[in-house]
């Protein structure tokens, strides 16, 4: 007796599956300390940055988080992609939401290594570290980054709501935690506080919620049936 090739494939899923709740948890780890804001309190913002469990949390949690997303979304491209009524509207939003978290791993890398760098020079005596601009190109990016991630995780949460394979209400969760980590959390954040708001761990929280209930779904469905070796 052997696996089939449906068999492995959705083997295969069920593992890349594993990776959203996961990403979801290490999110929420790495957000639980709000970062202050650099236009206000520039000396507590350098040296928060200047530690060394900000550089843990933000290539274990943050940068990790992310690759294990892009696997995780993959994954859930595929499973939906295999049937149900939203194969095609999921393949559109994996699309989406890939590009945007590969967009998002250069920013979250300026984040893990040269903002810890402007900290130290500041904390060293060079106050001009302070006037560093990240530039338009960056800010361009991280724009069009958040609206790509915010698009395609809401077409991956309505792609779950109609798929007839998933619970409905992980979908609806999926889509809230898109509009509170994209737009309540870090859009808002940027654009008038300019630090980490405290809520940030509890959109990565609600991640972990739809997709763990996503997991225990698809763990729970029948495999394919094995096929007799010819």
């Amino acid at each position: 007796m052997i696996l089939s090739s449906s068999t492995n494939t959705t083997n295969w899923i069920r593992i890349g599956l594993l990776a959203l709740p996961i990403s979801g948890l290490l999110t929420a780890w790495a957000t639980l300390t709000p970062q202050p804001n650099p236009s206000t309190e520039f000396e507590a913002w350098s040296r928060f940055v200047s530690t060394t469990k900000y550089m843990i949390s933000h290539l274990l949690g943050t940068m990790l988080g992310i690759i294990l997303m892009i696997l995780g979304v993959i994954a859930l491209g595929a499973y939906l992609a295999k049937g149900g009524r939203s194969g095609r509207l999921g393949l559109v939003a994996m699309v989406i939401t890939v590009a945007a978290n590969t967009l998002a791993l250069p920013i979250t890398g300026w984040s893990a290594f040269a903002a810890p760098a402007i900290g130290r020079a500041y904390i060293a005596g060079i106050e001009g570290a302070m006037r560093i601009d990240v530039g338009t190109d960056f800010i361009v990016i991280f724009m069009l980054t958040i609206v790509l991630a915010f698009v395609g995780n809401v077409l991956l949460g309505i792609a779950i709501w109609r798929s007839r394979t998933l619970p409905r209400w992980a979908g609806a969760i999926w889509i809230a935690w898109a509009v509170m980590f994209y737009l309540a959390d870090i859009l808002y954040g940027f654009l008038f506080t300019g630090s980490s708001p405290p809520t940030q761990p509890v959109g990565s929280l609600l991640m972990a919620i739809s997709s763990g209930w996503i997991v225990w779904t698809v763990m729970r469905q029948p495999s394919p049936t094995l096929q007799q070796e010819a």
